[in-house]
């Protein structure tokens, strides 16, 4: 868990950067309906929990950079007998200071009446708009409250400043703590992988494999970071599928995207797997292809090397093993520089991870792909998807999606793979499943 003494350093930092005369707004996630008077399970807007670790809907975070009174402030949500006794226990603004390192909290009721204050004589105001229509609206609100004040005095702030430029930065580079909740929730998703492929038989359904997911994830105290992807056959090929309600059929492969969540960390995990135990020839040769791509791809995964490094080596070798195995006619570098190995493999090669599953953070700096550096953590996630009916390949490959996506933290030796828990050498893959079926 992510302790109170470190997101105190984050909020200090942040403060360091904004300046004096700054103020930051930072308001969580309300809870959304479902469905009539059902809500989805809350989760805390990821830039609001980073900064304060305060997990309610309805508050909001204020940074006011060596203001007297406390430059940290919370606006929450107040204690309610009555409501808590439906809804479960709140902190209410004396939780807020006692347990959440507050300077001061005040009732989400009484904000109208103590921001446009606090908003007053700043010379910026930090607050990302757009993210919130809702909000927005009730920001500007403020400032044109400051602005109305003006013959008396009252001085509107003079800028505004998106504050993902400076919050988004800070998160791209991990902590020790984080790499831990980052290890833990990827440890947790690459147990449930081993589950899925020990109890994967023909004739279950995907769902009854989400299932088995959902019990590791859930026994651990976890959710799921995402919409588990759980797809057989020619579901594999489809890239976000998630109804996950057809039938496992003998000689197909199965292609599972899963993560876990712990402490709002996510993991990205996939592996792609015969739903029979044992690959075919045409299934074995094309899977060993996307991992010696995978693997060309992690090894690039260092201090130094660029953002695009990783997706360039996968795009070779995966390009090499389509014109070998004679998917793809023609020379290599041609085939690459025309981009004729997209007809296959459509995606890039990875994404940064983090507190969102697609974390924050630019990918360039300037023209330039961004350099990789010890904290950050990516994914690496080559595959190959080969759908029924593709013009001018052999009927032995349709059908055929795979993909192999591993969570890899940058350090200063070298890259480290957080999820290698999970097999995916083919040997492996069909030793595991064997012996799920032999315990069976």
């Amino acid at each position: 868990m992510i302790s109170q003494a470190e997101f105190s350093r984050r909020r200090k930092q942040l403060m360091r950067m904004m300046g004096k005369g700054s103020i930051a707004i930072i308001p969580t996630s309300t809870e959304q309906v479902r469905n009539r008077d059902v809500d989805h399970p809350f989760r805390a807007d990821s830039d609001f929990y980073y900064l304060t670790g305060f997990d309610e809907p309805d508050a909001v975070a204020v940074l006011a950079p060596r203001r007297e009174h406390g430059e940290y402030l919370l606006f929450c949500r107040e204690r309610d007998p009555a409501m808590e006794t439906w809804t479960g226990r709140r902190a209410g603004t004396e939780g807020a200071v006692a347990r959440f390192g507050a300077d001061d909290a005040f009732p989400v009721s009484d904000i109208d009446e103590i921001l446009p204050g606090l908003m007053e004589d700043c010379d910026q105001v930090f607050y990302t708009m757009g993210a919130r229509p809702e909000f927005d609206k009730s920001v500007m609100e403020w400032v044109n409250r400051i602005r109305q004040g003006s013959r008396g005095g009252a001085r509107t702030p003079d800028r505004f400043v998106t504050l993902e430029h400076l919050l988004h930065d800070m998160r791209l580079y991990k902590s020790r703590s984080e790499v831990s909740a980052m290890r833990t929730a990827a440890r947790t998703a690459c147990k449930a992988h081993r589950r899925a492929m020990q109890q994967c038989r023909p004739e279950l359904f995907e769902y009854q494999i989400e299932a088995e997911l959902l019990h590791e994830f859930r026994a651990a105290g976890m959710v799921p970071a995402y919409p588990s992807i759980v797809g057989a056959g020619e579901n594999g090929c489809i890239l976000h599928y998630t109804r996950n309600d057809a039938r496992l059929r003998d000689g197909d492969l199965l292609l599972i995207d899963a993560g876990a969540e712990y402490d709002c960390y996510a993991s990205d995990v996939t592996r792609t797997f015969p739903v029979n135990g044992r690959f075919s020839p045409a299934q074995r040769a094309l899977y060993q292809v996307v991992l010696d791509a995978q693997l060309a791809a992690i090894e690039q995964v260092r201090p130094g090397n660029h953002w695009n490094d990783p997706h360039e080596a996968a795009v070779k070798v995966l390009t090499r093993g389509l014109v070998k195995l004679g998917i793809l006619k023609g020379k290599p570098a041609e085939l690459i520089r025309n981009e004729e190995y997209r007809r296959f493999y459509m995606h890039r090669t990875g994404h940064w991870l983090g507190m969102d599953v697609h974390d924050v953070g630019d990918y360039k700096v300037g023209d330039e792909w961004r350099v990789l550096e010890p904290g950050m953590v990516l994914t690496v996630e080559p595959g190959l998807y080969i759908a029924a009916g593709s013009k001018g390949v052999a009927r032995k490959w349709w059908d055929i999606g795979i993909r192999i996506e591993d969570d890899v933290l940058v350090t200063r030796q070298g890259p480290v793979v957080l999820s290698d828990a999970a097999p995916k050498s083919i040997a492996d893959i069909e030793s595991l499943m064997a012996a799920g079926r032999s315990a069976a």
